[in-house]
């Protein structure tokens, strides 16, 4: 990995990151880049919400139709339009300059204001017992998730996607260990995605394999942590 100096559009100059690797064909190189739009950490954890509220509908036999579809419009709104509402704002007062957030420091700003979305809606979910115990924990895990990864973005630019598909794949494995029925193929679904995602974002983004691994290994362990003894311990 080595960085240039370039000029970009505003005439202002940048460091570019140059990964060394080959580059791709054009057609993969468009592939990847729907896949990373797709499977976008702002869209990971309604894509969750909604698999689980319509795959455990026993689990919410007390709620109503429009009660579950507003849980999903909360996810929604805290996960997707908050978090994206605020990359926005910061790019319009110039605090970053790419919606991409192309560089380790454009991400400190977003990462701590995300974090403090993401506390919030562990703390309203885990506060509120109608709501089946999973979906706290997977909020509880993109919190962790978020503190560790502006910790990581310290030393390198982790990549937040990997992040987002760790604590995925992970959340479906979890939930498989609890199901009466045959879980598998929704974990091989899981796993094909995150497979799908980290080498999507080796072919489109800067990111080194490790910012990748480092990525993915961060939001499996926030997410098996959120399960742990020692989480019901520390968060009720």
């Amino acid at each position: 990995m080595t960085t240039n100096l370039v000029v970009d559009d505003q005439n202002e100059l940048q460091e570019k990151r140059m990964t060394g690797r080959p580059a791709q064909p054009a057609a993969l190189r468009v592939l990847a880049k729907i896949i990373s739009y797709i499977f976008h950490p702002l869209f990971i954890p309604v894509y969750l919400i909604w698999f689980y509220v319509k795959s455990q509908p026993h689990l919410f036999s007390g709620f109503t139709p429009q009660e579950r579809n507003f849980l999903i419009i909360r996810f929604g709104v805290m996960y997707t339009f908050f978090p994206l509402f605020t990359i926005l704002l910061l790019k319009a007062l110039k605090f970053v300059k790419s919606v991409y957030l192309q560089t380790q420091q454009e991400r400190v700003i977003p990462y701590i204001i995300c974090m403090v979305y993401y506390w919030w809606m562990w703390y309203v979910l885990h506060n509120q017992p109608e709501f089946a115990g999973d979906i706290v924990k997977l909020a509880l895990a993109i919190f962790i998730a978020s503190i560790l990864g502006l910790m990581a973005n310290i030393i390198m630019k982790v990549s937040m996607h990997a992040m987002s598909v760790g604590v995925a794949a992970t959340f479906l494995i979890m939930m498989g260990f609890s199901q009466d029925v045959n879980f598998s193929v929704y974990i091989s679904i899981g796993l094909l995605i995150t497979g799908l995602v980290c080498t999507s974002r080796l072919i489109v983004s800067d990111h080194t394999p490790q910012e990748i691994y480092m990525g993915l290994f961060i939001g499996i362990i926030s997410q098996a942590f959120a399960y742990s003894r020692i989480a019901i311990y520390l968060f009720g």
